[in-house]
């Protein structure tokens, strides 16, 4: 396994605790319960960094998943 298999491996491990950190932790609360929008957000980083091989396929697939989030975040603020 060559160093940089390494680290995405160990990126993807990481995003995963996260997401399950976040889904499991606050299962109760409404208030702070991830949408649909961000979930295919953070697939997109996931993907991004998945097919990071080919530079514009990873970098593309990042930019969607950051400009989603930014427009769950705006779509969260206006509901307030």
């Amino acid at each position: 396994m060559t160093p940089s298999q390494f680290y995405i491996l160990v990126s993807i491990v990481v995003l995963a605790i996260v997401a399950l950190l976040v889904f499991f932790v606050n299962r109760g609360k409404s208030e702070n319960r991830i949408t649909p929008l961000a979930g295919l957000a953070f697939g997109f980083v996931l993907a991004g960094i998945l097919f990071g091989d080919n530079r514009l396929v990873g970098y593309g697939l990042m930019g969607v998943g950051v400009i989603l989030a930014v427009v769950d975040i705006f779509r969260r603020l206006k509901s307030k």
